[in-house]
């Protein structure tokens, strides 16, 4: 191609390039106006876990440690991923000296949940079908923390949307109910709490 040619064709070049931008703008926007669903692990809105007991990052209260009563403590969330069928309840403390140490496992939690009072309590079954498993006190429902003198460790609380129950029976584990909901995760959110001795 000639210098010449070059420069006659460089404005058709230009709109083209100007034509497919405003083209992808509105395709774009066409797009959100239509409300094309999401894939598997996306959301729309933010699917987010507080509580009113502990902010997340803060320390957890003694009320709700080896070192109080003891009792779990409140927890409340906002509206799932379309499609949630129920939701699982994970609490760990990743520092243990021997490794992640499980306190609370709750599964089958129904989808029109959005809090748990404090004081949940350590029954196979509670809130209309939730099932409790064990926890690494080889208990059923939740234990505290209830650290090692030093250093603060941090608990988890992570809950997890899924697309459909586990039907696992009361008293399974942290592995089995994580390999059950494996595939089936929609949206998790966590909030973290801390606790020294």
């Amino acid at each position: 191609m000639s210098v010449n040619s070059f420069r006659h064709r460089r404005p058709v070049f230009a709109g083209l390039l100007i034509y497919l931008a405003v083209f992808s703008l509105f395709g774009q926007t066409n797009q959100q106006k239509q409300n094309v669903p999401l894939p598997k692990g996306g959301q729309k809105m933010e699917f987010k876990i507080s509580s009113t007991a502990f902010a997340n990052g803060q320390t957890i209260p003694t009320k709700y440690t080896g070192d109080g009563p003891d009792v779990s403590p409140p927890l409340a969330w906002t509206d799932p991923p379309e499609g949630t069928a129920a939701f699982v309840l994970i609490a760990d403390d990743p520092d243990a000296p021997m490794g992640t140490w499980v306190h609370w496992v709750l599964y089958d939690i129904p989808a029109d949940v959005r809090t748990l009072n404090e004081n949940i309590p350590k029954e196979p079954e509670v809130l209309g079908g939730a099932r409790q498993g064990i926890n690494d006190f080889r208990q059923l429902g939740y234990d505290g923390p209830a650290p090692p003198p030093g250093k603060p460790h941090r608990y988890f609380f992570t809950l997890y949307a899924v697309d459909s129950r586990t039907d696992l029976p009361p008293g399974a584990t942290k592995r089995e109910v994580l390999k059950q909901i494996q595939g089936h995760v929609l949206g998790t959110t966590q909030i973290v709490g801390t606790y020294k001795r």
